[in-house]
């Protein structure tokens, strides 16, 4: 990198005061969930895969839209594939999940430092909150932001303007959007804030640098000393 880059990058980076984190794949590890969840859905229908791995597609983007790409089906058939798969999730799915090792004392330290910790996320809020709540992490954050029920508010700059409206950040400069998936980084940028991928989730550092994420970290511990570095 670059003298001017790293001095840009030092910058805003030291500047950061409010971190937000995606679930799925960031927060969380629920791949097994969020793809037996699908597969029940799949088969209700009388679809099928031969394997769980050709549903990770389903983690990370907004379900009624991956429900559509996958199975080439209308927007209203979707609805219905989502409404199949909550059966599954809402029961069994949303407790199929386990917070990444090493990420808890990562949180505890940020909010030591005194930043002002966020989930955004494109799962509904009704959900994150129970997975926050289950797995013993809201305590660490002012708000959780999702997704409504309805299918509304799924796409992530929609959840980040959410997010951050509700948590009265006015200053964009000084937040950070943290996630897996491409989805995170495009939506932080159409919502004016800075970005971090991380690489123990379900994205791939090709898809994350394709996005332009601003940083890219391996580990839950990276997000930290990255933070605290500058």
């Amino acid at each position: 990198m670059d003298i001017n880059k790293r001095e840009k990058k030092e910058q805003w980076i030291s500047g950061i005061d409010t971190i937000l984190f995606d679930l799925d794949g960031t927060l969380t590890d629920s791949g097994a969930g969020i793809m037996n969840s699908v597969r029940y859905a799949l088969r209700k229908f009388g679809r099928d895969v031969e394997s769980l791995e050709e549903l990770r597609v389903f983690i990370g983007p907004p379900l009624a839209e991956q429900f559509q790409s996958f199975c080439k089906i209308s927007a209203e058939e979707s609805v219905k594939m989502v409404e199949a798969y909550r059966e599954y999730y809402s029961d069994r799915g949303i407790f199929e999940n386990e917070v990444y090792p090493g990420l808890i004392p990562v949180l505890e330290s940020l909010k030591q430092q005194g930043k002002k910790l966020a989930i955004a996320t494109s799962k509904p809020e009704k959900y994150a909150r129970m997975i926050a709540e289950h797995f013993g992490f809201s305590q660490y954050f002012t708000f959780i932001g999702g997704a409504l029920m309805d299918g509304r508010r799924t796409k992530k700059s929609e959840v980040i303007e959410y997010v951050l409206e509700t948590c009265g950040e006015t200053d964009r400069n000084r937040v950070l959007m943290i996630g897996d998936r491409d989805y995170d980084i495009i939506g932080a940028r159409e919502a004016g804030i800075h970005s971090m991928g991380v690489l123990y989730g379900y994205g791939e550092c090709s898809e994350l640098e394709a996005a332009n994420a601003e940083v890219i970290v391996e580990t839950p511990e990276e997000i930290e000393e990255v933070v605290k570095c500058y």
